[in-house]
C-alpha cells in the first residue's frame, strides 16, 4: 500500500511537471534496442533518428502510401535533415533541433519533396536522447489534412467566384431596371404592395421613390378591381390578355403586362406599364414586319435561311419550286449544297466569305433540281446574328438573262457603232470568236436556204464535206437531223 501511495505521489508530480510517464523504469522495465526501436517506429508515421548535427542515422516509415510518395526515403540516411525538405521548411528543421536541445517538444510542419516534385506535408516533433545529442523526430502524415484544406480553399474560391458572378449579374440587371424607358414595378400581390419601381414608373405616377415603394398600387389606378382580378389570374398561372387601365395621375391610359416569378417562397409579379400609344405603335411595327415576311415568302426569287454550317432552317415557295420539291418539310434540316453549287466547293467558299465579311453579292453558281435539270443562279447572302449565327440566301435564276446576253453578244454587228458598244463589255478574243461563229452559222443557214435544205449541195457550196457539215449542224442545232445523221 505504501509503495502504491509513493507511486501515486510521484505520478502526480511527474504529470504536473512535464506530462511524462509516472514511473517509466517500473512500467517499461529493461527494454533492449530492438524493442525500443519497434516502440519508437510504431509511435508515428515517419520516425527519423539524427545526430547533433542533424545528419540522419536511421529512419522508419509505417505509412505505405507515404513510403511510396517519399520514394522509400532513399538516399536520406547519411544526409542532413535540411537536404530532405523543401527550401521553405529548412528554417523549421533548425527550429525543431533547437527545441530538442532546450527539451521543448513543439510540433512543426515541414514539407518533404516527393519523387514527382510534389510537396508532402509532415508534422514533426523532435526529442533529444541522452547526452550525446542524438534526436528522434516523430512525424505525422498531414496529406489528408492538406487535401481537406485544399478542397476547402477550392470550395471557398468557387463560392467567391459564384458570388462575384451573381453580384455582377445583379448589377447589370439593376442597371437595366433603372435605365429602362419602360415603367417597371416589382409587386407583392398578396398585399398589393410595390416592392421596387424604376424611375420611369415613378415619373409615370408623378411621385417620389419614398411615395411609391412600400405603398399599394391600387390607389394609383382608376379601376383597382379590374387590376386585382388581372393580377390574381397571373398569380394563378393563367395568361390573360394585357389589361388597359387609366391612371389616377394625369388620367392617362396605360397597358399592364404582368409576369409571375418566385422569390423566397413567395410569388412576386413583374409588372410592365406602357402607354396605349406605344403599344399601338409596336403593334403597327409588328404588322409591317409580318407583311415583309409574307412578301419574302411570295417573292419570285428563292430565299433560304440556314444555320452557320449551311443546314436549311426555312425556305420560301420559290426555292421549293426551283429545287423541284413538294414542300418545305423536304428541305428543312438538309444541307443547302445538296441543290446549290456546281460542287461542294461553291458552298464552302460562300460560307467562308459570309463568316469573314458578313455580306456576299452576285455569287454566280448552279442550282440542281431534283429532276436533274440545272439552272444558272446568282446568290446574294447575308450573315445574321440573332442570338445564334445564321445565314440568309437570296437565289435568282439568271439563266434566261444569260441566254439573252449571249444572243445579243453573238449578234453580228451591222455597223461600227454597234461594234464600239461591245468594246469593253466583251474581250477581244471572245468578240472575234463569237463573230466568227455567227458568220459561220449565218453562212450555213443561207446555204441550206439556197439549196432548199439539200445538205449535199449545201456542203459542196460551202466547200465542206458532208460529215463536217453534219458536225456544224449539230453544233449550232440547225435543222432536224435523222438518227443515222446524228451518229
Amino acid at each position: 500500500m505504501a509503495e502504491q501511495e509513493r507511486h501515486k505521489a510521484h505520478g502526480e508530480r511527474a504529470i504536473g511537471l512535464g506530462g511524462g510517464f509516472i514511473s517509466p523504469k517500473t512500467a517499461l522495465g529493461d527494454l533492449d534496442a530492438g524493442s525500443a526501436a519497434a516502440l519508437i517506429a510504431a509511435a508515428s508515421d515517419v520516425t527519423l533518428i539524427a545526430d547533433a548535427d542533424g545528419t540522419i542515422l536511421d529512419m522508419a516509415i509505417q505509412n505505405e502510401e507515404l513510403l511510396i510518395d517519399l520514394d522509400g526515403g532513399r538516399d536520406w540516411i547519411g544526409n542532413t535533415l535540411s537536404a530532405t525538405v523543401a527550401a521553405d521548411s529548412r528554417a523549421k528543421v533548425l527550429a525543431l533541433m533547437q527545441d530538442a536541445a532546450r527539451s521543448e517538444s513543439k510540433w512543426r510542419q515541414v514539407n518533404h519533396l516527393a519523387s514527382d516534385g510534389r510537396s508532402v506535408p509532415v508534422l514533426y516533433c523532435c526529442v533529444q536522447l541522452g547526452q550525446e545529442g542524438r534526436m528522434v523526430l516523430f512525424g505525422r502524415d498531414l496529406r489528408a489534412v492538406s487535401a481537406l484544406q485544399q478542397r476547402l480553399m477550392n470550395a471557398q474560391a468557387s463560392l467567391e467566384e459564384d458570388y462575384s458572378r451573381l453580384r455582377d449579374a445583379e448589377m447589370r440587371y439593376r442597371l437595366l431596371f433603372q435605365t429602362s424607358s419602360e415603367a417597371v414595378l416589382i409587386l407583392e400581390p398578396a398585399r398589393g404592395r410595390i416592392v421596387e419601381a424604376n424611375p420611369a414608373a415613378r415619373e409615370m405616377f408623378g411621385a417620389e421613390l419614398r411615395d411609391v415603394v412600400g405603398h399599394g398600387l391600387a390607389p394609383r389606378i382608376a379601376d383597382p378591381e379590374a387590376a386585382a382580378t388581372y393580377f390574381s389570374a397571373v398569380r394563378a398561372g393563367e395568361t390573360p390578355e394585357d389589361l388597359t387601365v387609366r391612371l389616377v395621375h394625369g388620367r392617362r391610359e396605360v397597358v399592364l403586362r404582368a409576369t409571375a416569378f418566385r422569390q423566397d417562397s413567395t410569388t412576386m409579379l413583374l409588372v410592365r406599364i406602357s402607354s396605349v400609344h406605344a403599344v399601338a405603335a409596336a403593334s403597327s411595327l409588328s404588322t409591317q414586319k409580318s407583311k415583309l415576311l409574307r412578301a419574302v415568302e411570295s417573292a419570285p426569287d428563292g430565299f433560304v435561311v440556314t444555320e452557320s454550317d449551311g443546314t436549311i432552317v426555312t425556305a420560301n415557295a420559290a426555292f421549293i419550286e426551283m429545287a423541284g420539291l413538294l414542300g418545305e418539310d423536304t428541305v428543312r434540316g438538309q444541307s443547302l449544297d445538296r441543290w446549290v453549287g456546281e460542287s461542294a466547293v461553291d458552298m464552302t467558299v460562300l460560307i467562308a466569305n459570309l463568316k469573314q465579311r458578313g455580306v456576299v453579292r452576285f455569287f454566280a453558281t448552279t442550282l440542281r433540281a431534283e429532276t436533274g435539270a440545272a439552272a444558272q443562279v446568282e446568290i446574294s447572302a447575308v450573315a445574321i446574328d440573332n442570338g445564334k449565327p445564321s445565314f440568309g440566301f437570296a437565289i435568282r435564276n439568271v439563266g434566261p438573262r444569260l441566254r439573252a446576253d449571249t444572243k445579243a453578244a453573238r449578234a453580228l454587228p451591222r455597223s461600227v457603232e454597234q461594234l464600239q458598244e461591245l468594246i469593253g463589255r466583251v474581250a477581244l478574243k471572245d468578240l472575234v470568236r463569237e463573230a466568227t461563229e455567227v458568220i459561220e452559222r449565218l453562212s450555213i443557214e443561207a446555204a441550206l436556204e439556197l439549196t432548199n435544205d439539200n445538205r449535199a449541195s449545201a456542203a459542196e457550196m460551202l466547200g465542206l464535206s458532208r460529215q463536217s457539215l453534219y458536225v456544224k449542224l449539230r453544233r449550232y442545232n440547225l435543222g432536224d437531223l435523222e438518227p443515222t445523221e446524228r451518229d
